[in-house]
Formats: C-alpha cells, sequence, structure tokens
C-alpha cells in the first residue's frame, strides 16, 4: 500500500523527473466493470465479438478507463495535497486489450509560475507506448 503520508513538493521536483510506475494487468473482467461503473456500454469495450468485429483484436480499454489510470499514477505520486489541473492531448496508438499488462509513467517536462509542474504521459506495453498524453498539477511549496 502507498504511504498515505507521502507528499511531493515544488521544490522536490525538476524538469526530467521520473514518476514512478503504476502496472495493472487488463482482463476482460476488469474491462466489463470499468464499462459499467461509466456506463460506456460500446459493446467493443467489453464483448470479444463486437470488437473484433469493429478491427480489434480483442476488447479493449477505454478512454475513462485510461484517463482514471493516468489520474491514480499521477495522485499516487503527487501527494493529497497536489491539484491535478488537466490532462490533454491524449492519443491512444493501439489497443490495450486482456492480458496486456500495462505500465502508466510520467516525466517532468516544465515547471511553471504558480508551482504548476507540466508533464509527458504515457501507457506502456509490451507493444510499446500505447497511449501518449500532457497533464498539468499544481503542487504545495515548502517554502
Amino acid at each position: 500500500m502507498k504511504d498515505l503520508l507521502h507528499q511531493v513538493y515544488f521544490e522536490d521536483v525538476e524538469v526530467g523527473t521520473e514518476v514512478p510506475p503504476v502496472s495493472i494487468t487488463l482482463t476482460l473482467q476488469r474491462l466489463v466493470m470499468e464499462a459499467g461503473a461509466n456506463r460506456d456500454l460500446s459493446l467493443m469495450h467489453h464483448d470479444r465479438e463486437a470488437a473484433i468485429a469493429t478491427g480489434s483484436p480483442d476488447a479493449f480499454a477505454n478512454t475513462f478507463f485510461i484517463m482514471g489510470m493516468i489520474e491514480r499514477t499521477l495522485r499516487e505520486w503527487m501527494g493529497s495535497k497536489g491539484t491535478l489541473r488537466k490532462i490533454t492531448s491524449l492519443r491512444m496508438t493501439t489497443f490495450n486489450c486482456p492480458g496486456d499488462v500495462l505500465s502508466f509513467g510520467a516525466k517532468v517536462i516544465a515547471l511553471e509560475p504558480d508551482n504548476i509542474v507540466r508533464l509527458e504521459v504515457w501507457a506502456e506495453s509490451k507493444k510499446g507506448k500505447t497511449v501518449t498524453a500532457e497533464a498539468s498539477l499544481r503542487l504545495p511549496s515548502t517554502v
């Protein structure tokens, strides 16, 4: 379990700081549960035959799942006093299907006024980088 007292401060980071990865194994059950939880009932996200009919090799993770895992990764790293401002430029480059082990990571690409941190964010698997995005967050200061 993650240390609940963990906190990253603006002064702790610099351009190039890497966020520890968060990994998760995709299962059909996980995709079904996630689709039901956010009411994304598009069959391609939880029905193999429907997904294959659309050109995917299998059912695949939807945008809500990917965004949720990016948020989890960033929140676990920054701590409870940080504020996630936005996730932008999300691009899924291939299907993330049951059996894939996704590792979500991020790297600081800019430090801005008002303790704003911009990050490059991604998910990768044995297929390579399957998702890219950018995020910005605000960290507390020690001064």
